[in-house]
């Protein structure tokens, strides 16, 4: 099987354009935070930062297959010692465009510096939002299992009859649980809070994201030979990942300079033999998951 890196030049609002309908399986982007990276990107204010995206989201719809997921990472800034809103109202205005706002993760970032601000502390995490054109969607969860850990050791060495059972929740929520499920497994489903350290090496890039976070949604969400998309490549992290993980890739970025970097380091084809089955750790120091 081939697979393909397909670096285009441009912005992502027009270029979008050129791409088939329903034709990729994940769409795994960082956009310019409204008003920051003014040097690189020229900034967009807070209260025209939904009125700018919305046409790019318009586009991503299109081309995204319906079994397909949107993974956006974004952040909003502090103006005036207040938060801004604008990516709540992003949310609402992708709703209304026809997307679905499927779920939240959070990347805590676990090696943040130290920080204080007369009201307000040090940020230490960004937003993951997860879009969908449809509830069901294709979801690999037991690629992206963790061990059990420690825990494990005392809460499942002595079951009460409760335990032993579902047991529904107490607060009337719908909700219960059976711990006796988890006896003598190695492997648990992690939650929706991702623990990677920021992106120390230079990527020659202002805001360059760890490897590891794309690497986690492209491993949930597609399979080898899926199609992955960056509309705001910047210094080409999603589409190098992706290439290591035998996924096709398409990248589109707006400034020449990063273009032509990433043109010139990327393979734009690579053949692969398909695993039958394959065997993977959990997310290491460096950011990367090991094959066993």
């Amino acid at each position: 099987m081939k697979t393909t890196a397909n670096i285009l030049l441009g912005d992502c609002k027009d270029v979008l354009k050129e791409l088939s309908d329903n034709s990729v399986d994940l769409i795994f982007t960082s956009p310019p935070y409204a008003d920051q990276r003014k040097n690189t990107y020229g900034g967009v204010s807070p209260d025209k930062y939904v009125q700018w995206f919305l046409p790019v989201s318009r586009e991503l719809l299109r081309v995204l297959k319906p079994s397909g997921t949107f993974v956006l990472n974004i952040k909003e800034k502090v103006a005036n010692g207040e938060r801004s809103t604008y990516v709540m109202e992003l949310i609402i205005e992708m709703r209304r465009q026809g997307w679905l706002w499927t779920e939240e993760f959070i990347w805590h970032k676990k090696n943040c510096y130290p920080g204080k601000w007369p009201n307000r502390f040090r940020d230490a995490w960004e937003r993951l939002l997860q879009f969908n054109k449809q509830k069901t969607f294709a979801m690999y969860q037991d690629e992206v299992m963790v061990p059990m850990g420690d825990w494990a050791k005392g809460r499942l060495k002595k079951l009460s009859e409760t335990d032993k059972i579902r047991d529904t929740s107490k607060v009337g929520s719908g909700f219960g649980k059976n711990i006796s499920n988890w006896l003598d497994r190695e492997k648990a489903y992690p939650t929706n809070v991702l623990h990677l350290a920021t992106e120390c090496s230079n990527k020659n890039h202002s805001a360059a994201f760890p490897e590891g976070l794309p690497e986690w949604f492209i491993r949930l969400f597609t399979k080898e030979g899926d199609t992955v998309l960056d509309p705001f490549m910047g210094s080409g992290t999603t589409n190098f990942v992706a290439q290591r993980m035998n996924r096709s890739s398409i990248g589109i970025e707006i400034l020449p300079e990063y273009y032509e970097m990433v043109k010139k380091q990327i393979v734009p084809e690579k053949m692969i033999l398909l695993k039958t089955t394959e065997e993977y750790e959990t997310l290491g120091s460096n950011g990367h998951y090991a094959v066993r």
